[in-house]
């Protein structure tokens, strides 16, 4: 977000720090549940949209803008990587963020302080989507699928097939099985 930008004011995930604004050292304490958006996620794991996501921050005036530190929490729901089964944790991410008044010379993607207000939703999706892991298990044990049926082996560990032979060794288990050739 670059200073010049607007910011939606109907957003729940916008703040208004009025209070704080150029007066280093007030602070202001901010929870409350408030609805997900969508695509908070990586591909096998992330928070359902519209599911709670609790906020509990603390905002700090500082001499470059606001700090707001803290954590978000949320319900993951998702697959896991090694039998598809489902994966459900409840997890507290922290955020910490500076959101600069404007005419600040932040970095490319600095947040700002947009009419007295800061929009807490980038923050968030930062805090969370860069802590998801891209290999959820549903256990740190889980045994996976059979290779060669797709059984969940964590419901029968002893699952097996016997001993498999390559299909492409498979036309000569017949030699193996007739006689020895006379006079050998």
């Amino acid at each position: 977000m670059n200073e010049h930008q607007t910011i939606d004011l109907r957003s729940p995930w916008v703040i208004s720090i009025h209070e704080l604004v150029r007066r280093p050292g007030e602070l202001k304490e901010f929870h409350r549940d408030i609805p997900a958006p969508a695509q908070v996620r990586v591909e096998m794991i992330g928070v359902r949209e519209g599911s709670p996501i609790t906020v509990d921050v603390r905002l700090e005036s500082v001499s470059e803008g606001v700090l707001a530190t803290g954590t978000v929490g949320a319900e993951l729901i998702g697959e896991c990587a090694r039998c598809l089964g489902e994966v459900r944790e409840t997890r507290d991410f922290e955020l910490q963020e500076l959101f600069y008044y404007p005419g600040h010379d932040g970095e490319e993607d600095a947040l700002f302080v947009v009419d007295n207000n800061i929009d807490l939703e980038q923050p968030m999706r930062d805090a969370i989507i860069l802590e998801l892991p891209f290999t959820p298990l549903c256990r740190a044990d889980c045994l996976g699928l059979c290779p060669v049926c797709g059984f969940n082996l964590n419901e029968d560990p002893g699952h097996n097939h016997g001993e498999q032979i390559d299909p492409r060794w498979a036309d000569l288990q017949a030699f193996r099985t007739q006689d020895a050739i006379p006079g050998e």
